[in-house]
């Protein structure tokens, strides 16, 4: 086996400097790259050395990057250029190995009429569907198959180009719309349909797959709790998965991966109906936001094993034979507005306190001081949590959430909380429609009020004064954590009151 000697990281943020800490830790140099917005950003300080470039979907100007500091190797990390096969091609051609999946592979499963011929071929369940059409085309089809109807990109994904038809009046408009988003996402405004799997579950494989023929599941992790098709908390494992049928799935995840070919970390997945069946859903050829879940119930380091097998390693017997110990839950934090559609929002990080202990890791790229933007994905960190079981993994990471401070630009991070207070969550009782179904009409009546916010952020900086009833006037700020004395702040009467 032989590790890449050097490696550049084609991307920024979080993921930027979890790949760098694996990678210093395998005695592999590490070259970042980083835009004029992200000039001295966390991500391009950790590295051993950092190269501005114009874009970082510019495929040219990443493989001159890692032409001029001497890598022998590319990272893509998740998004930007992680599942374009041309970027492989352009790693490829000059010279360097692509730590990833072929570009074979990623053209197969980037297209997804061309996924689903592929696995029906390899014998995985799909959801019924048609061929690519015109929205003449597709309303017979709608007939047959029966409203509601989900209208999807050819080359969608994470919610874009995508929308649900529940009447037959509907179809034309909504496939406009479908198709000019797509078209202004992704260059292509291809249409095709498919049938509505009601209250699904969101499941998915993690699967790992080395050039000696081995391919392996890594167990599940359930996605359930979204909005608008994004993930905004995962675990593993999935409270509605028996041992039965993780077999199952891990098989058809598996014979998905080996149809195409695939080589290194992939995610294979599937809506699960309320019966117990499962349809193929999508294959994502890169590593996932939410692997940390996956490394914490089975101990292995994921980017280690891509490096490895990117350097022609057979998997190892850790990763051919897994085990599974304990419950995992991750939750992704946003720079953003729950209460007013998830709006994404801007400023500058004032006050930083990440949670820490036992069972508690915190994926980010933050500093106090920092000036958080609109030019890149809202996501600020990720909080992860292992415990025993799934009821003290949910308590874990709930007091984890009270314990992180993120002041000076407005986060989810009460929304999670609320989401994780729910009976049917503590339950295992999650679909994809969890959040309409269960928080349609959050925020709730005592949320934190901005007051409190700023009450905060003064008694920590100042250490003096009373906010509210509670003396917060201590030496060690820390030590009278507010967030964690005020609990929640609401107005009441024109005055604050610690509710």
């Amino acid at each position: 086996m032989s590790l890449p000697r050097r490696v550049l990281i084609a991307n920024r943020g979080e993921i930027s400097v979890r790949i760098a800490r694996t990678c210093h830790a395998a005695g592999v140099e590490v070259v970042a790259v980083y835009t004029e917005p992200d000039a001295g950003s966390p991500h391009a300080l950790v590295a051993g050395r950092a190269i501005q470039v114009e874009s970082y979907v510019d495929p040219e100007a990443l493989c001159e990057a890692a032409r001029l500091s001497g890598c022998d190797a590319v990272h893509p990390g998740y998004g930007f250029l992680s599942e374009n096969p041309a970027f492989v091609a352009a790693v490829n051609a000059a010279g360097l190995t692509f730590i990833g999946p072929p570009a074979s592979a990623m053209e197969v499963m980037g297209s997804k009429t061309r996924a689903r011929a592929a696995m029906r071929e390899a014998g995985v369940p799909v959801v019924p569907g048609t061929e690519p059409g015109t929205a003449a085309e597709l309303m017979p089809a709608a007939v047959e198959i029966g409203y509601p109807v989900f209208l999807k990109a050819v080359a969608g994904g994470g919610g874009k180009g995508m929308s649900i038809v529940s009447d037959p009046e509907e179809l034309e408009r909504v496939y406009r719309q479908a198709s000019d988003e797509a078209a202004k996402s992704f260059g292509d405004g291809t249409i095709y349909l498919e049938k509505v799997v009601a209250r699904p579950r969101h499941i998915e494989i993690q699967i790992f797959a080395d050039t000696h023929g081995n391919t392996v599941a890594l167990g599940e992790r359930e996605c359930s709790i979204q909005r608008r098709h994004q993930k905004i908390i995962e675990e593993s494992p999935s409270p509605a998965v028996s041992p039965e049928l993780r077999e199952r799935m891990s098989a058809a995840a598996v014979a998905a991966a080996e149809a195409v070919g695939y080589v290194g970390a992939g995610t294979v997945e599937f809506l699960l109906d309320t019966s117990g069946d499962f349809y193929f859903l999508e294959m994502n050829t890169r590593l996932q936001v939410e692997h940390p879940v996956t490394e914490w119930i089975t101990g292995l380091d994921l980017v280690r094993l891509q490096l490895e097998v990117a350097g022609g390693a057979a998997l190892p017997p850790e990763a051919l034979e897994p085990t599974f110990v304990g419950h995992a839950i991750e939750c992704r934090i946003y720079a953003e507005d729950p209460a007013a559609g998830h709006l994404p929002q801007a400023g500058r990080l004032m006050l930083m306190r990440e949670p820490s202990g036992p069972g508690v890791r915190v994926d980010a790229a933050l500093t106090e001081g920092q000036e958080i933007g609109v030019h890149f994905d809202p996501m600020l960190a990720k909080l992860s949590c292992w415990a025993r079981d799934r009821d003290a993994a949910i308590a874990r990471m709930r007091e984890a959430l009270r314990r992180y401070v993120l002041l000076g630009v407005q986060t989810n991070l009460d929304h999670l909380q609320d989401i994780l207070a729910v009976p049917a969550f503590a339950d295992g009782d999650i679909t994809t429609a969890f959040l309409d179904e269960h928080l349609a009409d959050w925020p709730l009546a005592d949320e934190v009020a901005p007051l409190a916010l700023a009450a905060t952020l003064l008694a920590d900086r100042y250490g003096a004064g009373r906010v509210g009833s509670v003396d917060t006037g201590t030496a060690d700020p820390l030590a009278g954590d507010p967030w964690r004395t005020l609990g929640r702040f609401r107005l009441s009467g024109g005055s604050g009151e610690a509710s």
